[in-house]
């Protein structure tokens, strides 16, 4: 039964990534500002969890999980702001696959922060996800060159990519501390907390642009809520039962979600170079993390 826990969590993880990441674009699209649905997408999932705050004994906690909940609140509402701006300039179908280079990212530090030299499986992997992404990049108008970074919706979802990758960490050491309830109430409510310091910066108050929502916005936040909310339920999970690394290299299935989908709903071109691309990275992020261990 166990089994079949955790491979339904990575289900409805693969199946709800993307279909958060396009509520975030149609709402961006719509006028919202990112880090206003960054902040209601927080704040509404934190009121859901107020039965886990209410039963929690906070004095018994340990000081690190002070410090990690407070980590992981704002790596995570700066991560996803980043992510939502990404969506707001730039395709779904280019923007998911990106997130493939996490394990090159991750491989990458360990080289200079922990002096770990990939073995060949490794590289071979390394070299799979840039030949994936050779495909995907090249259907933007830089094409697959240095000019690319200038383009901000990619510069945007680097960012994004970092800061989760980072996040997951922290994400694993709460629910190592503490419990995987208490991981996800405390990822809602610091991300809130830290969602709300961000709006007085970019001169985004409450009281006028909540009053500006519409009907069809307040259903679309109610679907962004239901799959962020899965997502993080999921994630959480996964990570009670499985290994980082190993959890993460599964999630990269959703990039084939996000092509199929920026497809369908946004209508964005080069469909099959996307799905070439994509299942090479997929390919390339699984020998790294299983055979290039």
């Amino acid at each position: 039964m166990g089994t079949i826990f955790i491979f339904t969590a990575v289900i409805l993880r693969i199946i709800s990534n993307p279909l958060a990441n396009v509520f975030q674009k149609q709402l961006a699209a719509r006028g919202n500002h990112p880090l206003l649905i960054n902040f209601l997408t927080y704040f509404l999932l934190a009121i859901l969890t107020i039965p886990i705050i209410a039963k929690t004994h906070w004095g018994a906690l340990p000081v690190a999980f002070w410090i990690f909940a407070f980590l992981d609140g704002l790596t995570g509402a700066l991560g996803n702001g980043l992510l939502i701006k990404a969506l707001q300039k730039g395709d779904l179908s280019v923007l998911g696959p990106v997130n493939a280079y996490k394990s090159v990212v991750a491989i990458i530090t360990g080289i200079f922060i922990l002096g770990e030299i990939p073995g060949i499986w490794g590289i071979f992997g390394i070299l799979m996800i840039i030949l994936g992404s050779y495909f995907v990049l090249d259907t933007t108008d830089e094409k697959f060159s240095w000019r690319l970074f200038k383009n901000r919706a990619i510069q945007y979802r680097i960012g994004a990519m970092f800061l989760t990758a980072i996040e997951a960490v922290f994400i694993k050491k709460i629910i190592e501390l503490t419990s995987a309830e208490l991981s996800f109430a405390s990822w809602c409510w610091t991300g809130a907390f830290f969602s709300l310091i961000l709006l007085p910066a970019y001169k985004i108050r409450l009281r006028h642009e909540l009053p500006r929502l519409s009907n069809l916005a307040l259903g679309k936040y109610a679907l962004l809520v239901l799959s962020i909310g899965t997502m993080q339920i999921t994630t959480v999970y996964a990570f009670k039962h499985m290994q980082v690394g190993y959890a993460l290299s599964l999630f990269q299935l959703s990039i084939i979600a996000s092509v199929l989908l920026g497809y369908r709903v946004f209508r964005e071109e080069d469909i099959m170079k996307k799905l070439l691309g994509s299942v090479i990275m997929i390919i390339g992020s699984v020998i790294i993390i299983i055979l290039g261990s």
